[in-house]
C-alpha cells in the first residue's frame, strides 16, 4: 500500500509538470513541433482544443489512467505517434545496455575482490591491506565523466570502437564500460568490505580443519556477503535505465531515460507519464527480485537469529595516502586562486599546458587552472553538504526499512534531472535547485545499504543473546546495531561524493541551477567536451582533479571506524541483568551476572 501511494504521488506530480512549470503547455508543444511556428492566439487555441488542455490536469490524468486500463497510453503531443510502441522500443534499448553493463560490473567487482578472496580462503587476511587506489578512483568516477573520456580517447583519437550510435554489438562496448566500470568498482568495494567478516566466522575454521580446498571456501564467503550488497545491486539496475541519461545522451542511445527527459523538456505529457511508469514498475520488479534472492541466500538464518556479525573492528587504513592526496588537491586550488577565472585571451584559445597556463586554456582563452580552483569552493562545499544530508537521511530511514524501502525504490527510478524539473516548476530555478534534486535521490542507496546490514545484524547471535539478558531496544540500537552499520555506510557515502559533485554541476549546465560562466567542475567538462579531440587537456584536467577528489574520499573512507565500547565494571554491567522467570527464585547479584558482549570486545 505504501509503495502504491508513493507511485501515485509521483505520477500525479509528473502529470502536473506542465502546469507547475508556470508556462503554457500549448506554447511549449507548439515550439517542440515547429521551432519556427508563430505562437498566435489561434494556433495556441487549436492546440488546446486538440489536446484537451482546457479540461485541466485532473481530467487529463483520469483519461490517461483509463486508457492504460484498456492498453492505450495515448498519443504523443509532439509527434502524434502512439506512446506505447516508442516506450517499448526505448525500454528494449535500455535493457540491452543494462545487460552489457551488468556483465562489465560483475567482472569488475570480481577483480576488486580477488585479492581478499585469495588471502581469506588461505587464512592469510592478516596480510590484507585496504582496497587499492585504482579501484577507489574508478568507483568514485561518475558515468558521465568516464563516458566522455572513453569517447575522446578510445572512440575518437584511437578509433578502436564506434563512439556514437546504436546499430549493433560493437556500439554497446563503450557505453557498457562507462556504466559498468564505476558500478562494478563500487559494488566490489562494498563486497570487499564485508568479506573479512565472513572469513572470520567459525565455519571457515571448520572448513580449514577438514581440508576443504580454498575455492569452495571463497565461494561460500561470497554467498555469505552478497545479501548485504544485493539491495544496492537492485538500485543499480534501476539506475541504469532511468539514471543513465547522460551516457545515453553522449553516445546517442535511444534509451528510456533519454526519452523520458526529452518528453519532460518538451512537456509531452503522455510520453512522460508512460516512461516514468515504466521506470517505476521496473524498479519494483528489480528490487523485489534482489530482495527475494537475498532472503533465499540467508533466509533461515534470518528467521532463526543464527547469523554471526560481519562487523569487525579492523585497524584503520594507511593515513599517508589521504594526506598526500589532500596536499595535492590543496596545492592545485592554492595555485589557481590568485588567477582570474573569467579573464579572456582571444589569442590563447585552446592553448596546450605551458608555464603560463599549467593546465592549458579553454575555447575562450580562459585559464583552466584558475577555473578549477575557483570552482572548487562552490563545487566541494555543496557536494559535502549534500553528501552529509544524504548520509543522515539514508541512515535514519534505513533504520525503518518498511518505510524506506518502497520509497527508495520509487525515488531511485526517477532520473535526477526529472526531479530537478519538478523542483524547478514548484520552487523556481536557483543555485540550490540541483542540490535539492540530487539530495532527493542520493539517500536511497545509503538507506538500502543500511537496511540490508541492519537486517543481518539484528539476526546475529550476540544481539539475540544480549536481548535475552535484558537489554532494551535503545541499548541494542545505540551500542550494537548502529556501531555495526554506520562505518560501512559512511564509507559508502564517501565513495559517492565525487559523483554528487559532478551531478550538481551537470544539472546546473542544463539550466536548472548555476549558469555559465560559473567555473563549476561539471560545467568545465561539459563546455570543453566538443573540443576534446583538438584539446584533450581541457577535459582531462578537470577529470583528473575529480579523480583526485575520488581518491581522497575513498582513502579517507578506509580509515572510517567507530571506537569500541569498553566493558563496564563495578555496579554497572555492560548488559542489564536478566530478569528471573519466577519471582520466587532469588535474583542473582549484579556482580555475578554473566555478561555477554560483542565478540570483538
Amino acid at each position: 500500500m505504501w509503495r502504491g501511494l508513493v507511485t501515485a504521488a509521483l505520477l500525479c506530480g509528473i502529470g502536473l509538470l506542465p502546469w507547475l512549470s508556470r508556462t503554457d503547455p500549448a506554447l511549449t508543444v507548439l515550439k517542440a513541433r515547429s521551432a519556427e511556428g508563430e505562437p498566435t492566439p489561434e494556433a495556441l487555441r487549436d492546440i488546446r482544443e486538440q489536446l484537451h488542455l482546457d479540461d485541466g490536469p485532473v481530467a487529463l490524468l483520469g483519461r490517461w489512467v483509463s486508457g492504460l486500463l484498456h492498453g492505450d497510453a495515448g498519443r504523443s503531443w509532439v509527434s502524434g505517434g502512439e506512446v506505447l510502441p516508442s516506450v517499448a522500443q526505448a525500454l528494449g534499448a535500455s535493457l540491452l545496455l543494462m545487460a552489457g553493463a551488468l556483465a562489465v560490473a560483475a567482472v569488475t567487482a570480481g577483480a576488486v575482490c580477488a585479492r581478499t578472496l585469495w588471502l581469506g580462503s588461505r587464512r592469510r587476511l592478516g596480510e590484507r591491506k585496504p582496497g587499492g587506489t585504482g579501484s577507489a578512483v574508478l568507483a568514485a568516477l561518475p558515468e558521465f565523466l568516464l563516458a566522455s573520456v572513453l569517447v575522446s580517447v578510445v572512440g575518437v583519437q584511437l578509433g578502436w570502437l564506434p563512439a556514437l550510435g546504436w546499430y549493433g554489438p560493437q556500439w554497446m562496448v563503450l557505453p557498457s564500460l562507462a556504466l559498468g566500470l564505476p558500478a562494478g568498482a563500487l559494488l566490489g568495494r562494498m563486497l570487499d568490505d564485508l568479506l573479512p567478516g565472513a572469513f572470520a566466522e567459525p565455519w571457515t575454521l571448520a572448513a580449514a580443519a577438514r581440508g576443504i580446498p580454498p575455492r569452495p571456501v571463497a565461494r561460500q564467503a561470497v554467498r555469505r556477503s552478497l545479501p548485504g550488497v544485493l539491495p544496492n545491486l537492485g538500485l543499480f539496475i534501476v539506475g541504469l535505465n532511468g539514471g543513465a541519461v547522460a551516457v545515453e545522451q553522449i553516445y546517442d542511445i535511444p534509451g528510456l531515460g533519454r526519452l523520458t527527459l526529452g518528453a519532460a523538456l518538451a512537456q509531452d505529457l503522455p510520453v512522460l507519464q508512460t516512461g516514468a511508469l515504466a521506470l517505476v514498475l521496473l524498479a519494483a520488479i528489480a528490487t523485489t527480485l534482489t530482495r527475494l534472492a537475498a532472503r533465499a541466500l540467508i533466509g533461515p538464518a534470518l528467521r532463526d537469529g543464527a547469523l554471526h556479525s560481519l562487523h569487525r573492528h579492523a585497524p584503520p587504513g594507511p593515513r599517508i595516502l589521504p594526506l598526500l592526496y589532500g596536499a595535492v588537491l590543496a596545492a592545485v586550488i592554492g595555485l589557481g586562486l590568485p588567477r582570474d577565472p573569467l579573464a579572456l585571451e582571444t589569442g590563447a584559445r585552446l592553448q596546450a599546458p605551458s608555464p603560463t597556463h599549467p593546465f592549458g586554456t579553454d575555447a575562450l582563452g580562459r585559464d583552466i587552472l584558475a577555473r578549477i580552483a575557483h570552482g572548487a569552493v562552490s563545487t566541494l562545499g555543496v557536494a559535502v553538504a549534500v553528501s552529509t544530508a544524504a548520509l543522515v537521511i539514508g541512515v535514519l530511514l534505513g533504520l525503518l526499512p518498511r518505510l524506506s524501502e518502497p520509497l527508495a525504490d520509487t525515488v531511485n527510478a526517477v532520473p535526477p534531472v526529472l526531479l530537478a524539473l519538478l523542483l524547478t516548476g514548484t520552487a523556481g530555478s536557483g543555485p540550490w535547485t540541483p542540490a535539492l534534486a540530487v539530495a532527493a535521490v542520493a539517500w536511497s542507496p545509503l538507506a538500502a545499504h543500511t537496511s540490508a546490514l541492519l537486517r543481518q545484524e539484528r539476526a546475529a547471535t550476540h544481539v539475540n543473546a544480549t536481548r535475552a539478558l535484558g537489554a532494551g531496544a535503545w541499548y541494542l540500537l545505540i551500542r550494537r546495531l548502529v556501531p555495526a552499520v554506520l562505518p560501512p555506510v559512511t564509507r559508502h557515502a564517501l565513495l559517492r561524493l565525487p559523483g554528487i559533485a559532478l551531478a550538481l554541476a551537470a544539472l546546473g549546465f542544463l539550466g536548472l541551477g548555476s549558469q555559465p560562466p560559473s567555473p563549476e567542475w561539471g560545467l568545465l567538462i561539459a563546455e570543453n567536451q566538443p573540443y576534446a579531440e583538438r584539446a584533450p587537456w581541457a577535459v582531462l584536467a578537470p577529470a583528473a582533479v575529480l579523480a583526485l577528489l575520488g581518491a581522497l574520499a575513498v582513502t579517507t573512507a578506509d580509515g572510517v571506524r567507530l571506537p569500541r565500547f569498553r566493558r563496564s565494571s563495578g555496579k554497572h554491567p555492560a548488559v542489564p541483568p536478566a530478569r528471573p522467570a519466577d519471582t520466587a527464585q532469588p535474583v542473582p547479584e549484579p556482580a555475578r551476572t554473566p555478561v555477554l558482549t560483542h565478540p570483538t570486545d
